[in-house]
């Protein structure tokens, strides 16, 4: 396979838009464009992750309108839905045909317009990312389902649930700490305090409102060449070095959840392929769709023993000068979660962090990042490893 590198990226502000689903992809997809020194002729294919857009907007064959509403009509376009992970299946995808020679540039990302959806509408959406003849009857939600999962990881590991309870409210307020500075966050310019989270409505015990992610508008586009053709266009291409992905069934068929098999394979795969390891990783953004989940991944990535992820978090570990920062972002917790676009908005984060200009968010001397992204009941989950390229 030949080597493949990121050479533009782009993103819109995350929150709620006006703009359609097309429109923000159009946005994101011209600022990567424009960032990689190329023209939309030089496209050879446009591969796109979108969950929920025919029931958010009546709009399916989602990639083929974003690709002709760029000047793009007539290229192969493909559409990508992993629920959560739909995003990053595309990005990976657009990878592996430019690593096969096939194409040298591609055109990757996601979209999502969330809000335009009803509470209850948003509720039944979420929804189908469980299983639905075994789960969707019996009323599970993912609050739900995240809820049990901290009860289940307090109880294996014997945590006092306060104990536990505060670990999580330390990853809500790392993510809002980053995101109300983050100008693409949908939590820009909006500090919250410890207070303010304790404080905030229950949900599902024991997780309260600022343990969960908001629903979001958003998009975000990656260019991916062929490395030799990306050091012709930019000083500063990031390599993707390594990709895996795995997949699950349904939640009453899996035996534990406080450790995802389908992460801890797909990420080895990811490890194995690029020759690294976990401490080889200088940065993550990773699936904090609740703050449990963000103490969980950290484990099953092999950044702690498991057990250890809350600690970690008490100890700071986790912060932007800990040993792995993760979710400097603001998450999906702070930033925002389109979840059609999520995977690619982690991949434009690393791509940023890897080139220096976050300001007053940058991770001092990365070199090598990770994205992690789960889709549905633990259901597709993928990584992304990525180092600089120069």
């Amino acid at each position: 396979m030949r080597e493949v590198s990121i050479i533009g990226v782009g993103m819109t502000k995350f929150g709620v838009s006006e703009k359609t689903q097309v429109e923000m992809f159009a946005e994101a997809a011209i600022d990567a464009i424009n960032a990689s020194n190329i023209k939309p002729d030089d496209i050879q294919a446009v591969y796109l992750g979108n969950a929920d857009g025919n029931v958010e907007e009546g709009q399916a064959v989602i990639a083929p309108m974003c690709a002709a509403d760029i000047g793009l009509a007539g290229l192969p376009a493909t559409s990508f839905q992993g629920a959560c992970s739909s995003g990053t299946l595309a990005v990976i995808n657009a990878f592996v045909w430019v690593a096969s020679g096939l194409y040298d540039i591609v055109l990757a990302g996601g979209t999502e317009r969330q809000r335009t959806m009803s509470t209850p509408l948003a509720t039944r959406v979420m929804g189908f990312g469980v299983h639905a003849k075994y789960e969707t009857p019996t009323g599970l939600s993912f609050p739900g389902i995240f809820a049990m999962m901290a009860h289940l990881y307090a109880n294996r590991y014997n945590i006092p649930l306060s104990e536990l309870k505060e670990a999580m409210a330390r990853v809500a307020f790392k993510a809002h700490k980053w995101g109300c500075i983050n100008p693409k966050a949908q939590f820009f310019a909006k500090e919250v305090t410890m207070q303010k989270i304790y404080e905030s409505a229950m949900v599902a015990s024991p997780l309260q409102v600022y343990d969960c992610c908001p629903i979001s508008d958003g998009a975000a586009a990656v260019v991916i060449a062929s490395t030799d053709v990306a050091k012709k266009l930019t000083k500063k291409p990031v390599q993707i070095i390594g990709v895996g992905q795995g997949s699950s069934g349904s939640v009453c068929s899996q035996k534990e959840i406080t450790r995802i098999p389908a992460r801890e394979k797909s990420v080895q795969r990811a490890y194995k392929m690029a020759g690294l390891k976990p401490s080889d990783i200088d940065i993550c953004e990773l699936h904090d769709c609740f703050t449990i989940a963000e103490i969980v991944a950290s484990e099953g990535l092999g950044f702690f023993e498991p057990g250890d992820g809350y600690k970690a978090v008490m100890r700071g570990d986790t912060d932007i000068s800990g040993k792995i920062p993760i979710n400097i972002s603001g998450g999906i917790k702070a930033k925002g979660h389109p979840v059609g676009a999520t995977g690619a908005a982690q991949v434009y984060e690393i791509v940023n962090q890897l080139r220096g200009v976050c300001g007053p968010r940058q991770v001092d001397n990365a070199k090598t990042g990770i994205t992690d992204t789960m889709g549905g009941s633990f259901a597709s989950i993928a990584h992304i490893i990525m180092r600089r390229g120069w």
